[in-house]
């Protein structure tokens, strides 16, 4: 069994994510589980989220399950889907999911939550494994 120590260090270490307060709850090949409470500064004009610290929680996610089988690999593509608001101050989960794992590219599903269940965001991505 791989030892995930080192590269859970690595990815709950990110500066730009401990910059937005992000945790990283749970890391395995192909998997990442990590949270986010929402910051009042992280509201748009209109007092809701902003899409851009939501997408930053599933990108988090997404990064660290495709990182965590211990090869470098980055985002080709990502999309986004809102389906829903909060308000500042509640704590979201991001989960991210391996579809499929190719030779260079894989496949992802994110799907961000609020404590009480509400999807806030879905989304899509492609890994690309340079190694």
């Amino acid at each position: 069994m791989q030892d995930l120590t080192p590269i859970r260090e690595k990815v709950s270490r990110d500066p730009y994510a401990v910059s937005l307060g992000i945790e990283l709850l749970d890391l395995a090949p192909g998997y990442c589980r990590a949270a986010m409470r929402l910051e009042p500064h992280m509201a748009n004009f209109q007092g809701n989220p902003h899409g851009g610290a939501i997408f930053s929680l599933a990108d988090y996610a997404f990064s660290g399950a495709c990182n965590a089988h211990g090869e470098p690999a980055v985002a080709l593509s990502v999309t986004i889907q809102f389906l829903a608001t909060v308000k500042p101050g509640a704590r979201l989960i991001a989960e991210a999911r391996e579809q499929r794992q190719g030779r260079r590219a894989g496949f992802y599903t994110m799907t961000v939550t609020a404590e009480g269940g509400t999807v806030v965001a879905t989304c899509q991505a492609v890994a690309f494994r340079s190694a």
